[in-house]
């Protein structure tokens, strides 16, 4: 059995976010996402079939709704339902954002 550390980042690219899954099976999906300063692109929005908990672990990051904007700084969470339009409105560029994202029915 090997140990990891979620909150260990190597030789990152400040260019690229990165996105990795740590868990998947027929009922959840775990992942890690490593943001320096990514946002999504305009005019898009994730639509997605299943809820999401997110779990922010360093750093800053906005989350806009159709409806409402929310901020969330290290240790912030929150539930976003499956098809709850949303998308990611800014990361902090000066620093390595982590998300904990649990993808579940």
């Amino acid at each position: 059995m090997s140990i990891k550390n979620i909150l260990e980042v190597e030789n990152i690219d400040y260019n690229k976010e990165v996105i990795e899954t740590i868990l998947k099976n027929s009922n959840v999906k775990i992942k890690r996402i490593i943001s320096t300063g990514q946002n999504s692109i305009e005019n898009f929005w994730y639509n997605q079939k299943e809820n999401e908990f997110v779990l922010l672990l360093q750093g800053e990051a906005g989350i806009e709704f159709e409806d409402d904007n929310i901020e969330l700084k290290k240790g912030d969470y929150c539930l976003i339902p499956k098809y709850k339009k949303h998308r990611v409105s800014y990361t902090k560029s000066n620093e390595i954002t982590i998300w904990l994202c649990i993808f579940f029915d």
